[in-house]
């Protein structure tokens, strides 16, 4: 009985000491602004979760812009779902994935376009929340140069918040970023030959 009230007490002491450095940290964080985040890493859910941000934007009354720079498909179940909610502006801007295309300068002009649709949310202060799907590709194929793109990302309205996705992230965008998630993969159903199934991949 002793042994139990001693535990007790220790684990009341760690609890409270923990919620001590818990609440010291919230009441430093009060400044007010937009976010940007990026999910990378080869590992599945960066694009899932920045459209579970959408879904929590739209919730609060936000305003969402979504581009989508490499999957040139449209019958994905988020799009089928998004853009059946008003507040929502969704471009897919890509023309499917680079082995797939295999045409480099085509590649270049949809993410170029994408880019300059992304401008356009970029530029508006209505919308809360910017979605920039599998952008890190147009770095990594030369697509986009990165220094323009962090200056109109830095440039954006003060409470507007962004989400970049992808893989290989570079760094100098990991940098600027205020939240970064490299996602790492253990193990995925389609190495073990399970096609991407809908619902779960598309």
């Amino acid at each position: 009985m002793t042994e139990t009230l001693d535990q007790e007490s220790r684990h009341a002491a760690r609890m409270q000491r923990k919620k001590e450095v818990v609440d010291g940290k919230i009441a430093d964080a009060q400044e007010e602004r937009g976010v940007l985040v990026i999910n990378t890493g080869n590992g599945k859910g960066k694009s899932s979760a920045a459209f579970g941000v959408v879904a929590r934007t739209l919730g609060h009354g936000l305003k969402v812009g979504v581009v989508q720079f490499v999957k040139g498909r449209s019958d994905t179940g988020e799009e089928a779902f998004f853009r059946q909610q008003a507040g929502v502006s969704w471009h897919v801007g890509g023309e499917g994935f680079t082995w797939e295309t295999q045409d480099k300068e085509r590649d270049a002009k949809a993410a170029q376009h994408a880019w300059s649709v992304a401008c356009g949310h970029l530029a508006n202060p209505q919308i809360g929340l910017v979605v920039l799907d599998e952008m890190t590709y147009a770095f990594k194929y030369g697509w986009l140069e990165l220094d323009p793109v962090l200056a109109k990302l830095l440039a954006r309205p003060p409470m507007q918040h962004v989400i970049i996705t992808g893989r290989a992230a570079p760094q100098a965008l990991r940098d600027a970023a205020d939240t970064v998630s490299d996602i790492g993969m253990e193990k995925h159903a389609f190495q073990s030959g399970i096609k991407a199934m809908p619902g779960l991949e598309f």
